[in-house]
């Protein structure tokens, strides 16, 4: 079978090891465990508005000054994106985001042109039926928030439970669960979304999170309960004022301290910066040049040590969950959707997972340049052959990272999934001279290259990955490789070393 696999020349370079260079050893048998995740580490966002159809991040391409564009529902039954969801399962799947905060459901027999008043958007019965549809089709259990909207307020102002309570009652109906969720999106920004409370504070948020968490508590006791969901408080919105159409900034301590002990994990945000979408918020954008760079990549280290203090304060040995990320905010920079940003993706997986992190999910699925699908062809992009590589090799068992010859060469190690005492290993090139290493056994490997850097058409082991007519992944076939291993400049490649003989993955 290896024989008719056609390889680039560089493909092939790394896969024999052909450069006459000495091997570092990675001594996989000996590295030590670190800690574990949940088999549903790589989970992904499908925003609420990708459910409803309303305005989203525009295309790029417009006028200049343009930052959403209507955008119809998705089709959650299309065969094709269900059998590339399915790909990444076990999964789980988060309808949320800031259109949630005001979304309206219809109750059972209502059918309305327009959302009642304080409220945005309409969420239809039928709609939230297919997320249900897909959720259980996929294995991706749904992770939510919920409406907290002037709409959703009594004479007092106060929240309440009614449209939480017909979004659970539907799921049921549906022959669904929810699976975990937060009480709202981002409840540091409050007021980022239209028909949200004015002057919303951290009491606020304290007394009604009781309420939800009672609630919840009682309603759906085995639904777990994620919070706060803050975002941007150790970087984007540290040293700059909260730009103004956000609101005011409510502190996630703040809010923790109001009701500690009260969640199942703690969840937070991560955007390194925003897209040129939303340069008129003065907090800077992602620059493309920085992209390799361990300034860039390690901003999730920086956020991730934030909000895992909060944790540490208010809530201790409670799992920390990422419930959203992408490589920027505002729906991602043109190069999101391109190779150049897989480094961040698997780095940022890979980092977090030595952590502890139970939980990543990025946003999206297919909506927008960050999206790991293009929502209009179905086109899986370079993030999503990765976040299939690692499905496929990086078990829940997180190694230490094997020593590197190169600071330009990030290394990481989990235990092989699926094969006792096997290792799995990803070396992330982001350099441009080839590492050579030596795995000290023979492996299977797949090496992802692609040109330029910012292409959208990533090669796997010289071969392009594609969806087939009946619905499989094709092209992603490892290959046999010895313990001498070459990493070409500008490349990731997995490993898998059924023979690593570690202990730890016994």
């Amino acid at each position: 079978m290896m024989r008719n696999i056609l390889l680039s020349a560089t493909a092939l370079a790394a896969l024999t090891g052909a450069a006459k260079v000495p091997s570092a050893s990675l001594q996989l048998g000996k590295l030590e465990k670190i800690g574990t995740v949940s088999e549903r580490y790589q989970g992904y966002n499908v925003e609420m508005v990708e459910v409803t159809g309303g305005r989203f991040w525009a295309p790029y391409g417009g006028p200049a000054d343009e930052r959403y564009r209507q955008r119809p529902p998705i089709d959650l039954s299309d065969p094709k994106l269900v059998a590339l969801a399915k790909a990444l399962g076990p999964s789980l799947l988060r309808v949320s985001g800031t259109w949630a905060n005001n979304t309206y459901l219809e109750a059972e027999g209502e059918h309305l042109a327009a959302p009642p008043a304080g409220f945005v958007q309409v969420l239809t019965r039928d709609q939230w039926k297919n997320v249900v549809a897909f959720s259980k089709a996929v294995d991706a259990p749904i992770v939510t928030s919920f409406a907290v909207s002037n709409g959703t307020r009594g004479p007092d102002g106060v929240w309440t439970t009614s449209q939480a309570q017909r979004r659970l009652d539907l799921t049921r109906e549906a022959g669904g669960t929810l699976y975990a969720a937060e009480f709202f999106n981002e409840a540091n920004m409050p007021s980022a979304a239209p028909e949200m409370p004015k002057g919303y504070t951290a009491a606020n948020y304290g007394a009604e999170f009781r309420l939800f968490r009672d609630w919840a508590r009682k309603a759906a006791p085995d639904m777990k309960i994620l919070g706060v969901g803050g975002v941007g408080e150790a970087g984007l919105l540290k040293d700059v004022p909260v730009p103004a159409e956000m609101g005011s900034h409510v502190s996630t301590d703040d809010m923790m301290k109001a009701n500690p002990g009260s969640v199942d994990a703690v969840s937070y945000h991560f955007y390194g910066s925003v897209s040129q979408r939303c340069v008129g918020l003065g907090i800077g954008t992602a620059i493309k040049s920085d992209a390799l760079t361990a300034k860039w990549l390690g901003l999730t280290l920086r956020d991730y040590a934030y909000y895992a203090a909060l944790r540490d304060k208010h809530e201790p040995g409670k799992p920390m969950w990422n419930t959203e990320t992408a490589q920027a905010a505002c729906g991602g920079s043109p190069w999101a959707s391109t190779f150049l940003d897989t480094f961040r993706y698997l780095d940022q997986n890979a980092a977090l997972a030595q952590q502890g992190l139970q939980v990543l999910m990025h946003n999206t699925l297919a909506a927008s340049d960050y999206a790991l699908i293009d929502r209009d062809t179905l086109t899986p992009r370079p993030n999503y052959w990765a976040a299939v590589l690692w499905r496929r090799t990086m078990g829940t068992t997180v190694l230490a990272s094997p020593h590197s010859p190169s600071p330009a060469l990030r290394l990481y190690a989990h235990c092989l999934a699926g094969k006792k005492a096997g290792v799995a290993v990803i070396a992330l090139n982001t350099g441009e001279m080839a590492q050579r290493l030596d795995l000290g056994a023979k492996a299977i490997g797949w090496t992802m290259t692609g040109q330029p850097i910012d292409t959208r058409s990533v090669l796997v082991n010289g071969k392009a990955p594609a969806l087939s007519a009946d619905l499989t992944l094709i092209g992603l076939e490892g290959v046999a490789v010895p313990s001498g291993v070459t990493v070409p400049g500008h490349s990731i490649a997995f490993f898998a070393v059924p023979g690593a003989a570690n202990a730890a993955c016994r």
